[in-house]
């Protein structure tokens, strides 16, 4: 892949951790080394985030001008991509994942609650908290793919030819914003609540294969939704609300 030699900018302890991620993706796998939240926990300064987990900062800035000093694949470069692209890659990465897994997930976790439940009551909470996901998920995906997205695009053009959008218009899209980035807190603390459940997807010794998948499947699951939610908080929703 096509490379860049222009470094992104060095994080400092006042940057908040969503705007570092959203400059540079690859200080994604810092936060995830050290548990920080990227997503729903994106605005929240270097420094805070640090001493609330107890985590060395100086440390972590050594991490991350590590990951900075790499050479950057333009593709990873999400911060310049054109608003509509980027709703455009959302829907065909991160829902198409969603839409074809979440399925497959929520029997498989239905069914481990009903063989394994007796033992191992954790796994009836955790189906219940994710067949919650998925239907807050689907209504989720419909709204931004039938009013979010479509907003932006027609905003994006305005803006290109120099045409002052209609006030109804952008107060109906910043409500949008404001109920997605809700819904985006919902199903972040769901999921954190899912992790500490699973002690973090550790699968006991008297689990069934569909016991391991399904755990796997969650911890995939998270991650993929880590990704998902830091594209939009940090870098889509941000900017469309000032379109």
């Amino acid at each position: 892949m096509e490379k860049t030699n222009q470094e992104p900018a060095a994080a400092t302890n006042t940057e908040t951790v969503g705007s570092v991620v959203a400059r540079d993706f690859r200080a994604a796998e810092v936060f995830e080394k050290y548990g920080i939240d990227f997503c729903c926990g994106g605005n929240m300064p270097l420094a805070q985030a640090c001493r609330e987990k107890g985590i060395d900062l100086a440390a972590l800035l050594r991490d991350l001008e590590q990951v900075a000093a790499r050479p950057l694949e333009r593709s990873q470069n999400y911060d310049a991509w054109e608003l509509p692209f980027l709703a455009d890659y959302i829907v065909n990465a991160h829902h198409s994942y969603l839409k074809e897994n979440i399925p497959t997930i929520e029997a498989y976790a239905n069914k481990i609650a009903q063989v394994h439940g007796p033992n191992h009551p954790e796994v009836v909470q955790i189906a219940g908290i994710f067949a919650k996901v998925a239907a807050d998920m689907a209504q989720h995906l419909k709204s931004e793919e039938e009013q979010l997205f479509p907003a932006i695009r027609k905003l994006t053009e305005l803006k290109k030819e120099g045409a002052a959008p209609d006030p109804e218009e952008i107060k109906r899209l910043k409500a949008v914003l404001a109920e997605l980035g809700h819904e985006h807190d919902e199903v972040g603390a769901a999921v954190h609540e899912i992790r500490r459940l699973s002690k973090n997807y550790s699968v006991p010794g008297d689990a069934c294969n569909t016991f391991t998948v399904t755990y796997q499947k969650l911890e995939e699951f998270e991650d993929d939704l880590h990704k998902h939610v830091h594209l939009e908080n940090n870098i889509l929703f941000p900017k469309a609300g000032k379109l």
